[in-house]
């Protein structure tokens, strides 16, 4: 024992002579800067006519008045007053400190320039699609920026040119390191963009866009602008734009107007300056969600004189052009991209299988296994999330209108209920339908303490978050995307997002899933933007066929996939051209 105790002894003297040999220093490290089914009406038309390059040839090889959110880390001042950090800042504190939900009387116009702390109060949204918020969206920022709006800024790229509004510029070097990433799993992009580059088929086209800005759709801007397009882009979510990846648009010289966490004031002045530019404007739309559209359609409708066509890719933009065009309205030819094959399956199936996982573990860092999850609605995007969650082990139900989509749930494995009658039970709730009000305040008064509420759809009308701002409700910032809402007896639920696209909006998505997407939506300019008058009128059509399996052809040799070719005989008797269209369109993937 003495032995024993000599020793230890001898070693704590060792470790204490270390520590006074070698005072502890703080280690310094650098900084890092942080789309169900609509029917459609589809044109007849000719695949050999079509100007895509190589088409016709197999492949070789709330309340009108403003909120002001509660931040829990805000501490007071001397008298009471509350002392918040600095606008746009999520800071840590080790208490917390609950508050009650505040209103302000106070009404902004848009063109009315808002002040720096104005800005953080949000107006009513014009389009209750995309900016239905009522928080503080500034508070999502990233931190290692300054807290200055965008807009007080003035910036300019290393040309000199400072037609751009984005958080950081300086960031444009860290955006383009993920730009480069993003196109070594965007083979279609790069080889449609290496194949029509020299015969720029979108020479004098210019593009106004309205997408999430991410490394995917910044290689599908390069490539537009690399076939001959001029290209501004502005974006269709407040929380998904990644700020590196805008600035590195900036610096290339597109004229980007984005900024992760801007407000509803931020998202519609964006937009505006993407539209209404002296010397430029646009005649192709590409749009995701219809806000583009609708801006133009609100506030410019006489450039529709000159617009050749609409690009619209999610179920509520193109739910909007349907209606636009029973209406009689619509008056210019438009694109269904949503319901193209290539997008249903893939981007909205497969993309959310992965998805969907991705982002409820980064924000609640939750175990799937044994958890009761209810998905609302079984499309594609349904689909593709109660398969990732049924494989994790956790019991899924589903709630859907459509009796053929619901027959596919139970034939899938899923019990169908209505969501009454879990809503008390389960641990997640999860929507993905297209609609509005699917999650009522009564649904939410119901939930048990602790269960999470997110929104995989494109719009933020599904869950009722509106109803949730009143006073007797206390709101607290967890982490950012992450809100913990209390009700007076203490249970509290776990918002994500405040309802908007959670995929996007916290994490990721899987960038080959985004290049079919994109590819897609290319082919979809290419060819509005060089059809002959005439063979579009004003009315919504879906992608031709070809084009369809043009775009999943580009994809297969990254798989060293090799298709079967069929034999004259065989083409003969199924009465098929040997390179396709090989189904009809009627035909259900």
């Amino acid at each position: 024992m003495s032995v024993q105790v000599a020793t230890v002894k001898m070693a704590d003297m060792e470790l204490k002579g270390v520590n006074s040999e070698r005072p502890s220093e703080g280690l310094s490290l650098p900084a890092i800067p942080a789309v169900p089914a609509i029917p459609a009406s589809v044109s007849p038309i000719d695949p050999e006519s079509s100007p895509i390059p190589a088409l016709s040839q197999p492949m070789k090889g709330a309340p009108a008045s403003a909120m002001k959110r509660t931040d829990p880390t805000q501490r007071p001042k001397d008298g009471g007053d509350d002392a918040g950090s600095p606008e746009g800042a999520v800071s840590e504190a080790p208490r917390t400190v609950k508050k009650q939900i505040q209103f302000a009387d106070q009404k902004r116009e848009f063109n009315k320039r808002p002040t720096k702390i104005g800005r953080r109060s949000l107006s009513r949204s014009i389009s209750q699609s995309s900016t239905d918020s009522y928080s503080s969206a500034a508070s999502y920022t990233d931190s290692s920026d300054d807290e200055t709006s965008p807009r007080d800024k003035q910036q300019k790229n290393s040309k000199g040119s400072s037609d751009f509004c984005v958080k950081n510029i300086k960031q444009a070097e860290f955006g383009r390191r993920e730009i480069e990433i993003a196109e070594q799993e965007m083979p279609a992009l790069m080889a449609l963009r290496k194949r029509a580059q020299g015969e720029k088929p979108l020479a004098g086209a210019k593009i106004v866009g309205c997408t999430h800005i991410t490394a995917q759709t910044a290689v599908l801007i390069e490539t537009l602008g690399a076939l001959g397009a001029q290209c501004r882009w502005a974006a269709c979510n407040i929380y998904s734009t990644l700020n590196e990846v805008a600035a590195a648009l900036a610096e290339s010289g597109v004229p980007v107007f984005s900024w992760k966490g801007e407000s509803e004031d931020d998202f519609w002045w964006c937009i505006d300056r993407c539209v209404n530019v002296e010397g430029w404007q646009p005649n192709m739309i590409l749009d995701d969600g219809g806000d583009l559209t609708h801006w133009i359609y609100k506030k410019y409708p006489n450039m529709f004189k000159k617009i050749k066509g609409i690009v619209e890719e999610s179920v509520t933009g193109v739910h909007r052009l349907y209606q636009l065009s029973k209406a009689g309205k619509l008056c210019v030819p438009a694109m269904n991209v949503n319901d193209s094959v290539t997008k249903q399956k893939f981007d909205n199936l497969y993309c959310c299988r992965e998805s969907i996982l991705d982002g409820l573990k980064r924000t609640t860092d939750m175990m799937f296994g044994g958890k009761q999850v209810v998905v609302c609605g079984y499309g594609e995007v349904g689909k593709g999330c109660c398969a990732a969650l049924k494989a994790m082990g956790s019991i899924v139900y589903v709630t859907e209108i459509d009796p053929i989509c619901a027959l596919q749930a139970c034939m899938d494995g899923f019990r169908l209920v209505k969501l009454n009658e879990v809503i008390r039970q389960v641990d997640i709730v999860i929507t993905c339908t297209g609609n509005k009000n699917v999650v009522t305040r009564e649904h939410l008064d119901r939930m048990k303490n602790g269960c999470i509420v997110c929104n995989m759809g494109h719009s933020n009308t599904e869950i009722d978050v509106a109803s949730l701002r009143t006073p007797e409700l206390t709101w607290e910032r967890v982490r950012s995307q992450v809100d913990h809402v209390i009700w007076p007896d203490g249970k509290r639920i776990v918002l994500l997002a405040e309802g908007r696209l959670l995929n996007l909006s916290c994490s990721t998505v899987p960038t080959f899933v985004l290049s079919i997407t994109a590819t897609t939506q290319a082919l979809a300019l290419i060819e509005l933007y060089n059809a002959p008058e005439g063979r579009y009128k004003q009315d919504v059509y879906l992608l031709p066929k070809k084009m369809d399996e043009y775009v999943a052809s580009l994809h297969l040799p990254t798989f060293d996939a090799h298709l079967t070719e069929l034999s004259d005989e065989q083409a003969k008797y199924l009465g098929l051209n040997k390179n396709g269209p090989f189904k009809p369109n009627y035909y259900r993937y």
